[in-house]
């Protein structure tokens, strides 16, 4: 077996391994679990509580019905904005009902509009609260709760060009307001003020909080992906899950179970699903309390920001800015974020991986690609020409040296017959011959080896990026986030009846039309040269495209595609370079004479 044959067994089974790796370390999605009841909380806050208020375990909790009833019957209101609707309960002053306007749960275009915080009494309740911690001379009756019905002052309707403001009082002199504006995406602006027009000095913490109860019933729990809780404490940024968030160690401070992080300057806290997220955001340069915290007595998730005591003289005023992001990841809207309102590392809330340092570049020219061309099909075919064009110095010199391998057989068949079993004394001839020849057996491994990191990057990119979601390419690919919808079993649309089910079993054997391309075009690739001489050789190359076909059917259509374009281009390449060193590839007689082989040794024939 010649060290070229070597080369692409290796290569092979290299492939094969990080495929069976991937399928290990990736392991399909599994269904939830069914969620537990759903219950509700008050709010109450002692002194003790002032540095960390609990929306859970304090004090007594009231019946759920008379709680859903009073949030169901608190009057509310509108929000709208260019990309969100929904409404704002007076009731504890809460933003508990928000949906995305610009997408919707499936490709149908009567599908609802994605649901994002919904209230208290609903199947998922997810919200944002806001208030004050008592401190020194005070108790929890003397400052706004999650039951406290507020008052409008200001606006009817919050809009992008309405602010809201909603106020209330307490019998001690203390007079709460709160300004709640939003912008044209996805971004409140939570003010908080208080006025103590009593005769004694008061101290007291201003937070925010976002409670989920509950997980969320379309978590796709794929490892790939980070669903729960993520935050950014000066510079750390820390990915929670769902169920670690269960397994912190009882904090009395706190009454719940709670991790507390102290941060200094910047930061954030909140929660991220697939496509969506809500997170705290205080002002950047301002220190407060970063709460991580699980309720297990009502199966409340809560991510929380303290900011510190604020000690209020008589006649004293004192007022807190934060900002509340609740809507789609969209990497424009959260870069421009970032780089405009100082939020640090704030575009590090999508969930970018172990190989950030690639999967964001990458992401970040397929961007910019599809802003110019307008499509993320064609872009992601463009964008691997970029790429193509990257590695193209490597693979130069990688079939450059396949080339003059080509050239060395006949002698190293000559090498082959003088050295006969004597194993040591092929190996050093051979050697003498790549090094008189100045040729590198291994360098047809390495641009193999760099396509790896990259395919994983771009399926990472893929997977989890919103701007893949429900994108088309062309004719039946709708959305290239999916697997190519299309199937052999009704000859892609052909015959009167649907294909298998997105998923199932079926769907992985009756593959569609991108797999079969792929599987062509890696055959065809290997027609660039010669079958090998050995059997085992032979069935191994012959089986691998069709193998590949099939394991990757089911990906992402957008990852398909690049593999195709991958395939064509390094196929043109190769063709091209060999060419020109005077390698010249018979890739129609490659083809026919593998069918020959193959005719010849099927039984029942006649060999002549």
């Amino acid at each position: 077996m010649d060290n070229q044959n070597k080369n692409l067994i290796l290569a092979t089974a290299l492939s094969f391994a990080v495929i069976l790796l991937w399928f290990v370390l990736f392991p399909p999605p599994e269904l939830p679990e069914p969620g537990l009841e759903e219950t509700v909380t008050t709010e109450t806050i002692d002194d003790s509580m002032v540095s960390a208020p609990t929306a859970t375990l304090d004090g007594p909790a009231p019946e759920p019905q008379e709680t859903q009833a009073a949030v169901a019957d608190a009057p509310r209101l509108p929000i709208e904005s260019e990309a969100v609707i929904g409404t704002i309960s007076l009731q504890g002053g809460r933003i508990d009902q928000l949906s995305l306007k610009d997408y919707r749960e499936t490709l149908e275009p009567d599908s609802p509009i994605v649901n994002l915080l919904s209230p208290v009494g609903s199947a998922s309740p997810y919200y944002a609260l806001y208030g004050w911690a008592p401190g020194a001379g005070l108790t929890a009756e003397d400052v706004p709760t999650a039951n406290t019905v507020w008052e409008v002052v200001e606006g009817e309707k919050l809009t992008p060009d309405s602010p809201i403001t909603l106020q209330w009082q307490n019998d001690v002199g203390l007079t709460f307001r709160r300004q709640i504006a939003v912008d044209e995406e996805y971004l409140f602006t939570v003010t908080q003020s208080v006025v103590n027009a009593g005769s004694a000095q008061v101290s007291l913490a201003p937070y925010g909080i976002l409670a989920r109860h509950g997980v969320p019933q379309d978590m796709k729990n794929f490892f790939i992906l980070h669903e729960g809780l993520i935050s950014m404490s000066d510079g750390q940024l820390s990915e929670i899950k769902y169920s670690n968030m269960a397994k912190f160690d009882f904090n009395p401070r706190e009454g719940a179970q709670a991790e507390v992080i102290q941060v200094e300057e910047n930061g954030w806290i909140g929660f991220t699903d697939h496509y969506w997220m809500a997170t705290l955001i205080p002002e950047p340069g301002s220190a407060f309390k970063s709460v991580k915290k699980f309720d297990p007595r009502r199966d409340i998730y809560q991510a929380e920001t303290v900011m510190p005591t604020q000690v209020l003289a008589p006649g004293a005023e004192a007022s807190v800015e934060t900002r509340l992001f609740a809507g789609a990841k969209e990497w424009d809207v959260i870069r421009r974020i970032q780089n405009e309102q100082g939020v640090e590392r704030f575009l590090d809330s999508i969930d970018w991986g172990w190989f950030f340092f690639l999967t964001k570049p990458i992401f970040a020219v397929l961007h910019y690609l599809n802003v110019f061309i307008g499509n993320m099909g064609w872009s992601i075919i463009a964008l691997t020409l970029l790429i193509k064009a990257v590695l193209l110095p490597l693979a130069y010199k990688s079939y450059v040296s396949m080339a003059k391998m080509k050239e060395l057989q006949p002698q190293m068949e000559q090498i082959k017959e003088r050295a006969g079993d004597d194993r040591q004394a092929l190996q050093k001839e051979i050697m003498e011959l790549y090094k008189k020849e100045k040729v590198n057996p291994a360098s047809g491994c390495l641009p193999i080896l760099l396509q790896i990191p990259i395919f994983f990057s771009l399926y990472k990119v893929i997977f989890v990026t919103l701007e893949l979601r429900h994108a088309p390419w062309v004719g039946w690919i709708k959305d290239l986030s999916a697997p190519d919808p299309s199937s052999i079993l009704n000859l892609w649309g052909l015959l009167p009846w649907s294909g298998p089910e997105p998923g199932s079993i079926l769907a992985l054997i009756f593959i569609g039309i991108l797999p079969l391309f792929l599987g062509i075009s890696m055959w065809m690739q290997q027609k660039l040269n010669p079958a090998p001489t050995d059997k085992t050789q032979q069935m191994i190359f012959a089986w691998m495209p069709w193998v590949f076909m099939f394991i990757l059917g089911s990906f992402a259509s957008g990852l398909l595609l690049y593999w195709i374009a991958n395939n064509v281009i390094t196929f043109a390449q190769q063709y091209l370079i060999m060419r020109s060193q005077g390698y010249k590839p018979d890739v129609f007689g490659n083809i026919v004479q593998g069918f020959r082989k193959r005719a010849r040794e099927e039984p029942g024939t006649t060999k002549k």
